[in-house]
C-alpha cells in the first residue's frame, strides 16, 4: 500500500502539466531576447501570466512570477521594512521569519485571527503593513482576510495575504479580499516546484528584492523559468476550472480518528482539503513512523526541522499544551486523492487505534 495524503506539502503535478512543460523544455529562448525564439518564450510567459490573473481576478500586467511562494512572501515583507509590519501569530516561517521587529496579533482557539485586538492595534501609531494568511498551513483554517482588510484599510494600512494553501481550493478573488499583494506557489496546486507569483492590486509597485536586470517589468531580476511558469499557468488554469472539494474525504477521515482525537479547526471554517488532528496521549513522530511504515504518507502539525518534530507554533498559539502540540498529525487530500485511497487510510488509523 502506498498512500499520499500530504498534498499541504505539496501535491502531484497534473499530467497535463507535466506534457506542456516537457515541450516548453523542449525548445530555446530566452524571455528577454529580441529575436523569434526570445518572442515565442515570452508568448509563453504571458500566457501563464494570463491564467494565474484568471485566477485570482487580477490583471496580467501586476503578476509577478518568483520562484516559490516564500520568495513571494519575503518581497513583499522586505519591501516595507521601513514600516510598521503586523502579522498573526499562525503565519507560515516564511513570513515571520521575513524580517526582524515583527508585531504578532494573537489568534482564537478556533485558530483565527483576533479582529478586536488586531482593530486594537491598527489604531495605535502609524499606518504601516497587515500580513494575513488566507488558509493555514498546518489547520486549513480560512482567515477572515475580507474583515481584516476593511479594518486596516480604515485606518490606511497596506495589506498582504499568504494564499499559498488557497489556491485551488476556494474561490479567489483579489477585489473581494481588498489586499494589496497575494502570494501564490504553483506545486500546491498542481503545478511544479520552484515556482510562484506575487499578485499586485493595480498601482502597488514594491521595490524589488532581487536586483540586476529588467525582468518582470524591472520588478524581479533573472532570467525567468520559462517552462515552470508555463506549468504554473496551466496549473491554475485547471485549478480554476475544476476547484477541489473533498468535503466528503475530510468528514470521512474525522469520523475515523479514534475517540478522545480533537481536531483543530471546525469543518465549516477550513478548507476541504486539511485534517489536524491532536490524538491524545500520541506523540506525532512515532505516529508518521507507523504510517509511513504502513506506506501513507502524512506530516505533523508541527514545523519539522533537521527530521525532528517540533511543537507547533500554530496549536500552541491557539491554546494548545506543548504535549497536545506535539501529538498533531495532518491529513491532507488534493487533486487526484480517491474515495478508494480514503478508505484504506481510514483502515490504517483504526489500525493504531
Amino acid at each position: 500500500m502506498s498512500l499520499y495524503f500530504d498534498h499541504a506539502a505539496t501535491s502531484p503535478i497534473r499530467p497535463d502539466v507535466i506534457e506542456l512543460m516537457a515541450d516548453v523544455m523542449g525548445r530555446v529562448g530566452n524571455a528577454s531576447s529580441v529575436h523569434r525564439a526570445g518572442r515565442d518564450a515570452r508568448a509563453v510567459l504571458e500566457r501563464a501570466r494570463e491564467q494565474v490573473g484568471m485566477l485570482v481576478g487580477a490583471r496580467a500586467q501586476e503578476i509577478i512570477f518568483t520562484g516559490c511562494g516564500t520568495e513571494a512572501n519575503n518581497h513583499v515583507l522586505s519591501a516595507h521594512e521601513h514600516l510598521p509590519i503586523l502579522v498573526s501569530a499562525i503565519e507560515h516561517d516564511s513570513v515571520l521569519s521575513g524580517r526582524a521587529g515583527l508585531e504578532t496579533v494573537p489568534v482564537l482557539a478556533s485558530g483565527l485571527i483576533d479582529l478586536e485586538a488586531l482593530d486594537r492595534r491598527l489604531a495605535q501609531g502609524e499606518p504601516g503593513l497587515l500580513s494575513l494568511m488566507l488558509v493555514n498551513n498546518e489547520t486549513g483554517a480560512i482567515q477572515p482576510v475580507a474583515q481584516a482588510a476593511k479594518l486596516a484599510k480604515q485606518r490606511g494600512w497596506l495589506v498582504h495575504s499568504d494564499a499559498v494553501q488557497a489556491a485551488g481550493k476556494m474561490a479567489l478573488a483579489m477585489g473581494a479580499l481588498g489586499v494589496d499583494f497575494l502570494s501564490l506557489s504553483a506545486h500546491k496546486f498542481g503545478g511544479p516546484q520552484g515556482v510562484g507569483a506575487l499578485v499586485l492590486r493595480p498601482g502597488m509597485d514594491p521595490k524589488p528584492l532581487l536586483q540586476g536586470g529588467g525582468q518582470e517589468r524591472r520588478r524581479r531580476a533573472g532570467t525567468e523559468n520559462v517552462a515552470g511558469i508555463a506549468g504554473m499557468g496551466l496549473a491554475a488554469e485547471l485549478a480554476l476550472d475544476h476547484p477541489i472539494q473533498n468535503d466528503p474525504f475530510q468528514t470521512q477521515i474525522e469520523a475515523s480518528l479514534p475517540p478522545g482525537a480533537q481536531v483543530a479547526a471546525a469543518a465549516d471554517r477550513r478548507v476541504s482539503t486539511i485534517t489536524c488532528a491532536v490524538w491524545p496521549g500520541k506523540t506525532a513522530e512515532r505516529m508518521l513512523m507507523k504510517f509511513d511504515l504502513k506506506g501513507v504518507a502524512l506530516s505533523s502539525g508541527s514545523a519539522c526541522s533537521s527530521g525532528k518534530v517540533g511543537a507547533s507554533h500554530v496549536l500552541t498559539a491557539m491554546g494548545f499544551d506543548t504535549d497536545q502540540a506535539l501529538s498533531a498529525i495532518r491529513f491532507s487530500t488534493g487533486w487526484n486523492t480517491t474515495q478508494a485511497e480514503v478508505h484504506q487510510l481510514i483502515d490504517a488509523i483504526r489500525s493504531m487505534a
